[in-house]
């Protein structure tokens, strides 16, 4: 007999029968343990619209420059990850990372170099994509 069925009776061929409460208790309780069919059981960190806006506002400028040419954006649990690309087939020249762990201790934001470095890390997203502005004056000059 499995566990949290009771039976209620035998049947004709000497089988145990149990009894419809029983089994959706059972099944109530198995339910219950699954995460939600399509919700995840953490969501996602995802760029704000506000975030967007500032990095893609960045991204126009280079792209206009003629420097960058292609980006992807990635979210997952642990970080949202938006990657610059000099051309599509290559690694990523920048990434600008959200991690939100990472909020209390260094900053949820950072923008690593295409070696791994940490270019800039800091609580906010403007601070740390001053980190561009220097590139933006060799253009300029």
């Amino acid at each position: 007999m499995s566990r949290g069925i009771r039976a209620t009776g035998r049947c004709a061929h000497g089988v145990e029968v149990a009894s419809e409460a029983s089994i959706l208790d059972r099944m109530t309780e198995i339910t219950s343990l699954a995460p939600a069919k399509g919700r995840p059981s953490d969501p996602d960190t995802v760029f704000t619209r506000a975030e967007l806006d500032k990095i893609l506002s960045l991204y126009g400028f280079f792209v206009a420059s003629g420097e960058w040419r292609d980006y992807a954006i990635d979210h997952g649990r642990e970080a949202a990850v938006f990657s610059i690309f000099r051309r599509a087939a290559e690694a990523p020249l920048y990434r600008i990372e959200k991690r939100p762990k990472l909020a209390r201790k260094q900053g949820a934001y950072a923008v690593v170099a295409m070696g791994g470095a940490v270019l800039k890390r800091g609580h906010d997203l403007p601070s740390v994509l001053k980190v561009f502005d220097r590139k933006k004056l060799k253009l300029a000059t």
